[in-house]
């Protein structure tokens, strides 16, 4: 039996992709599955920028579809815990989904990229006064690379390989000293 939290999904169903196509609901998922730990509406307040009575009402919507459960209480009665059922979600951009599906998915991943690439313009622009290390450590890369679909599959799954045992859910607790979290953003598609 797979334990909460630890196994992946893939979203179909527009109302789903609909109601986690918004910058806080993305924010509380994101934090769930990476941290895989329950959180409060007043916790997850401090991290997506909202009052507690704000989070709470986009828990309850991502609650509705799904996305999120109640988990277990701490011992206090009167305080909601949250947390996601799976440590990942995903969507696949389907060819022959209907026009509500095919809509509903690319609002998703519009809210997605949006995020991901606010977050790679705010990191340039501090990246001078990271530590050295830090600094020379991290990357922006553009290869142009000429392969078949199962190489770039291939390639795709490899990446995913190197990058599996490092996630910050299955590290806490054993994360090496001087361990800072790092967004990873890979995509791979044809450019015609």
């Amino acid at each position: 039996m797979t334990e909460v939290g630890q196994e992946r999904r893939r979203i179909s169903d527009p109302t789903m992709m609909r109601a986690l196509a918004h910058p806080a609901r993305m924010a509380i998922i994101e934090d769930l599955n990476t941290t895989g730990e329950g959180r409060t509406a007043t916790e997850l307040a401090e991290i997506v920028g909202l009052s507690p009575s704000a989070t709470s009402y986009h828990l309850r919507e991502l609650a509705k579809v799904g996305l999120i459960e109640q988990a277990p209480s701490r011992g206090d009665g009167r305080e909601r815990v949250w947390q996601s059922p799976v440590h990942a979600w995903g969507i696949d951009l389907e060819p022959d989904a209907d026009a509500e599906t095919q809509a509903a998915e690319d609002e998703l991943v519009g809210v997605y990229v949006d995020r991901d690439y606010a977050r790679l313009r705010a990191f340039l622009a501090r990246s001078r006064q990271e530590p050295p290390e830090w600094h020379a450590a991290a990357g922006l890369n553009t290869s142009t690379i000429l392969v078949t679909a199962d190489e770039l599959k291939d390639l795709f799954e490899q990446v995913q390989r190197l990058i599996g045992p490092l996630r910050t859910r299955d590290r806490k607790g054993t994360e090496p000293e001087g361990a800072r979290t790092v967004r990873v953003h890979f995509a791979v598609f044809p450019d015609d």
